[in-house]
């Protein structure tokens, strides 16, 4: 029950959120500009993160945060209401954050280099799921972009094969193989590791540190 409750909760927010997203988009499309804020305050966050995710520098992330923002402002017109506004928002700012990366590669770590968890004594469980938690993190932060973005779009954010791979213009098969690759990737780091839930524990606990 307290699952399915959960799960309502969320679909009801995804709802709200989509709602307000088309209110406010017609608002500034009828000349009321400043509608426009809603937009930025419900995804300058999520926009932020995600381009972390692709620069791992805080300072150039809040600049592309804010050029996805912009671009989005001026292509308003371009959204064809056939997918959801975050959708369109989010394929838009992944766009610019890999031209960004085109142009300023950032360095990445060999994925051998991410440390792997360690096991301390089971009074200490709370620290042990801690640094699991930060190695996995590391870990999908080091897979090379091919990979990681799409473990970012769907695990980080909530979207499902379909939003995902009509967020990064691929096909769904190619997605899920995608997917397949990156968990392989970790796997192959991580040997004692339960991927796939690992992934879905970190997912939580980095939607914790975001809310």
């Amino acid at each position: 029950m307290i699952a399915f409750a959960s799960s309502a909760a969320l679909k009801n927010a995804t709802q709200d959120r989509a709602d307000a997203d088309l209110a406010d988009v017609d608002r500034v499309q009828a000349g009321d500009l400043q509608a426009f804020e809603g937009i930025v305050r419900r995804w300058q966050g999520p926009l932020l993160n995600l381009a972390w995710r692709y620069c791992r520098d805080r300072g150039r992330a809040e600049e592309l945060a804010q050029e996805a923002l912009i671009r989005a402002w001026r292509g308003l017109a371009q959204w064809r209401r056939k997918s959801s506004f975050s959708t369109w928002l989010f394929a838009l700012a992944a766009n610019v954050f890999r031209s960004d990366l085109k142009r300023f590669p950032t360095v990445s770590l060999p994925l051998d280099a991410a440390p792997a968890p360690s096991c301390p004594a089971s009074q200490h469980r709370e620290l042990e799921e801690k640094s699991r938690h930060e190695a996995l993190r590391r870990a999908v932060l080091a897979l090379p972009l091919r990979y990681r973005e799409p473990v970012v779009l769907f695990y980080f954010h909530e979207m499902d094969v379909a939003a995902t791979a009509r967020t990064m213009g691929l096909p769904e098969g190619t997605l899920k193989a995608r997917l397949s690759r990156a968990r392989d990737l970790l796997r192959r780091r991580f040997p004692n590791l339960e991927t796939e839930h690992a992934m879905f524990e970190l997912s939580a606990v980095e939607k914790g540190k975001e809310a």
